[in-house]
């Protein structure tokens, strides 16, 4: 019986893993969010621009950012720099979505991983299975 809780906890403490997905264009968030919350163990959680990200952040601390490039306002260069600029968030891994991305020098300085529009989503599925801390 101890064995069926310890697996329980096991599983319920990946379920907590969250994911912060900022993508203007709503049918696409909620599709990526959906299949997420389909295919993963992990939360996630959809954000339309970078004042609404930086908000959320302010109570709930993602395990892994997934930013649109061309976003309103601020560009996902900018609030990955600001996100990570936030105590206990700076080495949160990021994961970037654009059909026209930054600079790739500007991408690696930061660490953020490219997946460019459009894209497999069997790629993306595996692009944060790789990216989630263990």
């Amino acid at each position: 019986m101890m064995s069926d809780e310890t697996e329980s906890t096991t599983k319920d403490e990946k379920i907590v893993q969250t994911l912060l997905l900022v993508e203007d264009d709503e049918d696409i968030g909620e599709f990526i969010v959906q299949v997420l919350k389909d295919e993963t163990p992990y939360s996630a959680l959809h954000v339309s621009d970078a004042i609404q990200a930086l908000e959320v952040v302010s109570s709930i601390k993602p395990n892994l950012f997934i930013l649109d490039y061309r976003l309103p306002g601020i560009d996902g260069l900018e609030l990955c720099d600001r996100l990570h600029a936030i105590e206990g968030l700076e080495a949160t891994p990021t994961l970037m979505l654009s059909a026209h991305p930054p600079a790739l020098k500007e991408l690696r300085q930061r660490e953020i991983v490219l997946l460019k529009k459009p894209f497999d989503l069997s790629d993306l599925l595996k692009a944060v299975e790789r990216m989630m801390p263990k």
